[in-house]
């Protein structure tokens, strides 16, 4: 069964040494520290890789983070993968549940974690499912 999580979070990046790029555009590397609340009450530890130019609205990045703590009722970890790029301004953004990842009450967890950004506040809606390990 199909489960929905909503709620908000906060989120602070640490700017991280960056790459030895010779040519081209560096790698930008952060560190990632979160706080969920709402139906996920968690905290994550992560680091993201980026690269682009957001004056110009183009860019792209990559993450990892691995997210503990209560998702109704349940407690347990498990990590999120990150994809995203902004093309001329639009955002295309996929963040999933990576496979086999889920621990605790939340083994077997798989899912889709939807972002918003509005006004500066984070919203998300995630929606997942959890084999009968995580019952």
């Amino acid at each position: 069964m199909t489960r929905h999580a909503k709620g908000t979070f906060e989120v602070k990046t640490t700017p991280q040494p960056a790459d030895d790029a010779t040519a081209g555009t560096a790698i930008g590397r952060f560190a990632l520290d979160k706080h969920f609340h709402g139906d996920l009450e968690a905290t994550s530890k992560g680091e993201m890789l980026g690269i682009g130019d957001p004056a110009k609205a183009n860019a792209g990045y990559v993450a990892i983070e691995q997210v503990t703590g209560t998702l109704h009722g349940r407690t347990g970890s498990f990590a999120l993968q990150h994809i995203g790029k902004m093309d001329h301004g639009n955002y295309k953004l996929i963040v999933a549940v990576v496979p086999g990842s889920g621990t605790g009450e939340l083994e077997g967890i798989a899912g889709t974690f939807n972002i918003t950004v509005a006004a500066g506040k984070h919203t998300y809606d995630f929606e997942y499912t959890l084999s009968e390990s995580g019952r």
